[in-house]
């Protein structure tokens, strides 16, 4: 009797059997929801944070928020050439260690510097597991799964989203803040061993690390969103302020001048030759900067002004992910049909209206009509993200996907974050006012709110016009290759 030999990869490795492929792959989409899920969870916890002990500031409230979008952002390119170099099961189990650590470290804070620490601490490792969750599920999965595998990814990263929502509300309906915190440290704990024990080790492969131009990065997006976040409470005008913005302007040309003159730069300039990949990572950033404008915004507002539990407010918006999914796995069928720019532009603009319909709301604002509007903004993000994403990675040379899906994510958080920063710092200077002139506080939180809906509909609306513009030029595949065949020859 003969027996057949196990199917292998291109490599000739033996592929895990079908019960291990799921189990890693329910694995690497946990890991992937869990660290997207602390952005969304984090907004429910404002209300506490702020009444509590700690006693923040409204400009310390966003650096709470920020300061694990802006180290996920800025570490997840060079977080992903680290793999490559060390092995990508290491930096995911290192990864989720590390996300745990700054849980925990956030959970006992006694005071605001711990407590941006650890969150910062959590960012990091966040940035070292995503990328890692990719290639590990690329490698376990044979080539006729690969594209379901990269799916289930997808939507993991989607509704990690709601999950955040759904169980922060859960948790912090019964816990104080602190209570978010210790959730996440099990959870991290638990997909430590599931990792360890499912996931197979990847090939280590060839990677440069580029340490000046990932700190060049990182602290350009740190001068930027100084300036953004402190300029209420120092003043626009002030020294500290304009020193940040000249220093982010600054810090930005030497990252490109790095870029080009450095022989494996973390990100190179040139890249951004590529009209479409321009418009892709433009239309990432502000989709994901309206979106969590939304998101931050929301949490407060249905707490403060329509009087919501943490419960409510938490499962009130799961709706918009539901709305979000359905119509992600049709966005790619338009485009196809009507083109990437129609496509990409009009879920933009649905963005963009659904925000200006939320400008209108109040207390008296009936439910059914705020989700109507929720849900708006849910199709546009569905039209809008796998339209772009796909720009992004098709835009590339075939030897620098890794770039491609790594320029995407730090696009999606970076984008995040500056939504955050921007939309809260109206808020706050706008709240601050309306409360100074003897407004009951209710009714000044919604006029500032629906001030910072106004500005980030603005924003998305004339970014979306750009993306538009770009994802029409059209150039030929062979030509923009082959001239951004950065230092393959």
């Amino acid at each position: 009797m003969t027996t057949s030999a196990p199917p292998t990869t291109t490599v000739g490795r033996p592929l895990p059997r079908a019960a291990g492929r799921r189990s890693t792959t329910a694995a690497m989409c946990a890991c992937v929801l869990v660290a997207q899920s602390l952005v969304a969870a984090m907004n429910l916890a404002i209300p506490k944070i702020a009444a509590s002990g700690l006693h923040p500031s409204p400009a310390q409230l966003l650096w709470i928020v920020d300061s694990y979008v802006l180290v996920f952002a800025g570490l997840l390119i060079p977080a992903g050439a680290l793999g490559d170099r060390y092995g990508r099961k290491g930096t995911l189990l290192a990864g989720l260690a590390v996300f745990g650590a700054g849980a925990l470290l956030s959970a006992v804070a006694p005071n605001l510097p711990v407590l941006l620490a650890g969150r910062a601490l959590s960012g990091a490792g966040a940035a070292l597991l995503v990328p890692a969750t990719m290639s590990v599920l690329l490698y376990a999965a044979p080539p006729g799964r690969r594209a379901a595998a990269v799916a289930a990814w997808s939507t993991a990263l989607g509704v990690g989203g709601m999950a955040g929502n759904a169980g922060g509300a859960l948790i912090l309906q019964y816990l104080p803040w602190q209570g978010l915190f210790w959730g996440y440290v099990p959870l991290a704990l638990g997909l430590l061993a599931w990792v360890a024990r499912s996931a197979p080790r990847v090939p280590r492969q060839t990677a440069a690390l580029d340490a000046a131009g990932s700190a060049l990065l990182v602290l350009a997006s740190l001068a930027l969103l100084f300036g953004i976040i402190e300029g209420p409470g120092l003043g626009w005008s002030s020294a500290p302020v304009i020193g940040a913005f000249a220093l982010a302007l600054a810090l930005g040309a030497v990252f490109v001048r790095h870029g080009l003159r450095s022989a494996h730069p973390v990100l190179d300039p040139r890249l951004f030759r590529l009209p479409r990949l321009r418009a892709g990572s433009a239309g990432i950033a502000v989709t994901f900067f309206g979106m969590f404008a939304l998101f931050f915004v929301n949490a407060q507002f249905l707490q403060y002004v329509k009087g919501y539990s943490a419960l409510r407010t938490g499962f009130a918006v799961v709706p918009l992910a539901f709305g979000m999914m359905a119509v992600t796995r049709y966005g790619m069928r338009l485009a196809q049909r009507t083109g990437e720019a129609r496509t990409a532009g009009a879920g933009l603009l649905l963005i963009s209206t659904g925000l200006l319909l939320l400008s209108t709301a109040g207390a008296g604002t009936p439910y059914l009509v705020y989700l109507a509007y929720l849900l708006l903004m849910s199709v546009g993000a569905g039209l809008a993200m796998p339209t772009l994403s796909h720009a992004i990675v098709a835009s590339v040379p075939p030897h620098q996907a890794g770039v491609g899906s790594g320029l995407q994510g730090a696009a999606r958080e970076l984008g995040a974050a500056l939504g955050i920063a921007v939309v809260g710092t109206v808020l706050s200077v706008r709240y601050a006012a309306g409360t100074g002139h003897g407004v009951a506080r209710a009714a000044a939180f919604t006029d500032a709110a629906s001030l910072g809906y106004r500005i980030a509909a603005g924003v998305v609306l004339v970014v979306g016009a750009l993306v538009v513009a770009g994802l029409r030029t059209r150039r030929s595949a062979g030509g923009a290759t082959a001239a951004l065949d950065l230092k393959s020859t």
